[in-house]
C-alpha cells in the first residue's frame, strides 16, 4: 500500500496520477490525510497521558518513602483514572490506525510516469514485435481440435473429474507440458534465480501482503473451513517469504522462481475467447520474483523483460510487447509490460506473461525492509513476471508448429521432451 508519509508529501501528483487509472482519489486522499491527523492527536494524547501517570508514580514512590502517605493515596486516585484514560485512548488509536490501514488497503498503486492514460486493454501500447507469423497449410486447426486429433490433451475428461477450465494432458501432451515446466526453470536458474518448491494455499496475510487482498477476492478460491486461499500466482507464496523480514544491503538483490499450479476463478468469463487453452481455472506457470534496491529495480525490470524476450526466441514463437495503460494496470503494479504470443490458427494475440514492478507497494504490506548504507531499515522493491504461463505458450506451439505431417517440437523443447514430432 501507498505510504501516508508519501501521500501527505506528494498529494497533488498521488491525485493526479491515480487519474491514470480512472479514479476519482480527491476525497480518498483526504480522508487518509484526516484519519492521519486524527492518529496524530490521539497519539499525542496517549503519549502524554503515559508521561504524566510514569511521572506521577515516580512521585508516589517518593512520597511513600518519605513517609507521606496521605499524599501518596491522593494521587494514587489521579494515576488510576489516568489509567484508565491512556486504555480508553490507546482503544480510540488502535480503531483510528485498523481504519486508516482499511483505507489504505482499497486504495491503488501510483503508476509510473511512463504510464500512459486509458481505459481498458484498448489503450495499450505496443512498445515492441519480433518473429514472423508463420503460414500455415491448409486446413490447420485451433489448438482445440489439434488437442482432440493427436489424442494429447482432453477437455471433457476434465469437465467430468472436476468442471469447464480444468483439462488433463495426456501422453505427449503431458510430455511436452512437463517439457515446458523443466525448460522455464532451467532458464531461470541460469540466469541466477533461486528454485523454490512453494505452497499452493496461503494463509490471508500472504494474500494482503501482495495485493490480492482485498482486491481480488472473487477471483480466488477460498477454503472457509480454515480460511486459506488456492494460489492465483506463485507470486504470493514466493514474494511472502520475505514478509517481516530485513535484509542487508549486500544481499540484494535477491531472484526466486518457481513451478506451480495456479487457480483463478474467473467469475464471468464466457465466450468464444475462452475456449480450449485460452482461459484456465487450474493451469500452470513459472514465475520469477525480485528483491531490488529501490535505485535498480528499473535497471531488474528491463533484464527481466530481456529475460523473457529470450525464451520466446529460442522458442521461435512470434511475440509482441504491450505497454498497459492505467485502466488496464493491476492493483499493485507500478507499471507493467505484458508478452502476448501470436495464435496463428486463431488470429489473435494471446496474453503469455506480465511483468510488473510494484515498487514499494507490496513492501509497504509485507513490511519488507533492508538495511541501508547508513543503518536505517529502507522499504525494498518487489518485481516480478511470468517466465511463462503455460497454457497459451502451449497454445501458440501447437498451432504455430503444425503441418499436415503433425505438430513439430521447438528445437529447444527436443531434449526435454525426447521427441520431435506429434503425429
Amino acid at each position: 500500500m501507498l505510504q501516508v508519509t508519501f501521500i501527505r508529501e506528494n498529494k497533488e501528483l498521488v491525485v493526479e496520477a491515480l487519474a491514470k487509472r480512472n479514479i476519482n482519489a480527491v476525497e480518498m486522499i483526504n480522508n487518509v490525510l484526516t484519519f492521519d491527523d486524527d492518529r496524530k492527536r490521539l497519539q499525542t494524547e496517549l503519549d502524554n497521558t503515559l508521561a504524566e501517570s510514569n511521572s506521577l508514580s515516580k512521585e508516589i514512590g517518593n512520597l511513600y518513602k518519605s513517609g507521606e502517605a496521605q499524599k501518596a493515596n491522593v494521587l494514587k486516585e489521579k494515576t488510576s483514572i489516568l489509567k484508565e484514560t491512556s486504555k480508553d485512548l490507546s482503544d480510540l488509536l488502535n480503531a483510528k490506525v485498523e481504519a486508516l490501514n482499511q483505507l489504505l488497503y482499497k486504495i491503488p498503486n501510483v503508476p509510473h510516469t511512463s504510464v500512459p492514460k486509458g481505459n481498458s486493454e484498448d489503450d495499450n501500447e505496443e512498445i515492441y514485435k519480433e518473429g514472423d507469423i508463420p503460414t500455415l497449410h491448409d486446413g490447420a486447426l485451433p489448438h482445440w481440435e489439434l488437442a482432440k486429433k493427436y489424442d494429447i490433451i482432453d477437455f471433457e475428461l476434465g469437465n467430468k473429474i472436476t468442471g469447464a477450465g480444468f483439462p488433463v494432458y495426456k501422453g505427449k501432451g503431458a510430455r511436452l507440458q512437463r517439457a515446458l515446466i523443466a525448460y522455464f526453470l532451467d532458464k531461470n536458474t541460469a540466469a541466477g534465480y533461486t528454485e523454490y518448491q512453494l505452497p499452493l494455499m496461503v494463509n490471508e496475510a500472504s494474500a494482503l501482503g501482495t495485493g490480492q487482498l482485498p482486491d481480488k477476492e472473487g477471483q480466488m478460491y477460498h477454503v472457509t473451513e480454515d480460511n486459506l486461499y488456492l494460489i492465483p500466482t506463485a507470486e504470493v507464496p514466493g514474494t511472502n517469504i520475505f514478509r517481516d523480514v530485513v535484509l542487508s544491503e549486500s544481499e540484494l538483490p535477491v531472484g526466486v522462481t518457481g513451478y506451480t499450479p495456479c487457480f483463478r476463478r474467473e467469475a464471468g468469463s464466457y465466450g468464444a475467447h475462452v475456449r480450449g487453452l485460452n482461459r484456465l481455472h487450474q493451469f500452470d506457470k513459472v514465475e520469477i520474483i525480485r528483491v531490488e534496491h529501490p535505485s535498480n529495480s528499473y535497471k531488474a525490470f528491463d533484464g527481466m523483460i530481456d529475460h523473457v524476450k529470450d525464451i520466446l526466441k529460442e522458442l521461435k514463437l512470434p511475440y509482441r510487447i504491450l505497454r498497459l495503460c492505467g485502466g488496464d494496470t493491476s492493483f499493485a503494479a507500478a507499471l507493467t509490460f505484458d508478452f502476448e504470443v501470436f495464435s496463428t490458427a486463431q488470429d489473435r494475440w494471446l496474453e503469455i506473461s506480465s511483468v510488473s514492478n510494484f515498487e514499494t507497494f507490496q513492501a509497504n504490506r509485507l513490511k519488507l525492509r533492508f538495511k541501508n548504507s547508513e543503518g536505517k531499515n529502507e522499504l525494498a522493491h518487489t518485481l516480478n513476471g511470468s517466465s511463462l504461463a503455460l497454457p497459451r505458450v502451449l497454445a501458440g506451439i501447437l498451432e504455430n508448429y503444425q503441418s499436415e505431417e503433425g505438430i513439430v517440437i521447438p528445437e529447444v523443447l527436443q531434449p526435454y521432451t525426447g521427441f520431435k514430432i506429434i503425429n
